[in-house]
């Protein structure tokens, strides 16, 4: 295992287009963080800098002591995970999992107990003499985690590995992949665009705009302080409230905002309440319903339990504490 630093790295390609700019990252040994963003964001880009299969334009990458720049994949000590499985159709679950400590020359005791350990961690002992086609989804990832978890390395490297698979398929396997990670305390580096994948992953969440960080933190501290709208907007389902501060002059403090945020399950309907939402739809989720509605002109969703009473308008009242405040024009938060 190893910690991972990136120190000023930047990408720019043939033409002058920048991906990633003036990131930097010290990932401790044994940490899981997860580089999150929207799609075109410089996530996957920053991730194969790292791997060794996309070139550094400016900075430095270290996998522990050693800077890895111009070190070559097969020799940076990772492992990648990646969100196609990339197995080989023709072999066994067996064969795949040994194939590149085969390759490495390692001694057949050493590569069958390493098969059997990784086998045994991931539940897939039944599987070893199966060829990839006849495993579901979730059986063929855990051979490509597998596969990396055999190597030992110092860092595991996961590109967005759950995309394929259906919903309920993605919960258990992100449940999984935490568990692993714990297990084997190895640094690991996972990237995702989904949020909620993040939130529940993570040590420490990286989030990426147009090729730059935003903002890292722990998971609750990225969701209870966003250092701006883009993070307020992104992190959290349904999303944070952005309303702008003339839609609501009468909100106490509010004067030298340009924005102002609110989680949904921070307000609360209230006779006396201070917000005059007028409800435009509403959602059922079972336990809970997402009443969206808008007020000043401005868009505005609440949660509400199933059981609330609701009319064509609603008055509400927020919790001692949850404004979020932000500059006009670059959106940044106001503490």
């Amino acid at each position: 295992m190893a910690s991972i630093t990136l120190d000023k790295v930047g990408k720019i390609y043939a033409g002058g287009t920048r991906a990633v700019g003036d990131v930097n990252i010290d990932i401790a040994d044994g940490e899981f963080i997860v580089l999150v963003g929207p799609s075109g964001c410089g996530k996957s880009t920053l991730l194969r800098m790292v791997a060794g299969l996309e070139s550094i334009s400016e900075g430095t990458v270290r996998i522990g002591d050693r800077v890895v720049n111009d070190i070559e994949p097969a020799d940076r000590d990772i492992a990648m995970v990646f969100q196609n499985y990339a197995l080989y159709p023709h072999m066994s679950v067996r064969q795949n999992l040994a194939y590149g400590l085969k390759n490495r020359g390692t001694p057949k005791p050493e590569i069958e107990r390493r098969v059997a350990e990784a086998a045994e961690i991931l539940q897939i002992g039944p599987f070893l003499d199966r060829k990839p086609r006849a495993l579901s989804g979730g059986q063929r990832q855990r051979v490509a985690m597998g596969r990396a978890i055999v190597r030992e390395p110092a860092a595991f490297l996961f590109d967005e590995p759950l995309s394929n698979l259906d919903a309920k398929l993605r919960v258990t396997m992100r449940l999984e992949i935490k568990e692993l990670q714990r297990r084997l305390r190895t640094t690991s580096i996972y990237v995702t665009h989904d949020q909620l994948e993040a939130m529940t992953l993570a040590d420490r969440l990286v989030v990426l705009n147009a090729g730059r960080i935003e903002q890292i933190g722990t998971p609750l501290e990225v969701y209870r302080k966003p250092a701006s709208t883009f993070v307020a907007s992104f992190i959290g389902s349904p999303a944070m409230n952005l309303i702008s501060s003339t839609a609501l002059p009468h909100l106490p403090g509010v004067a030298h905002a340009g924005t102002i945020g609110i989680r949904p399950e921070d307000l609360t309907v209230s006779a006396t309440g201070p917000i005059l939402m007028d409800v435009l739809a509403v959602e059922e989720l079972g336990a809970q319903r997402l009443v969206h509605g808008q007020t000043g002109g401005e868009r505005l969703t609440v949660t509400l339990s199933s059981n609330a009473e609701l009319s064509d308008s609603l008055r509400l009242d927020y919790r001692p504490g949850s404004l979020h405040l932000f500059t006009a024009g670059e959106g940044r938060r106001i503490d």
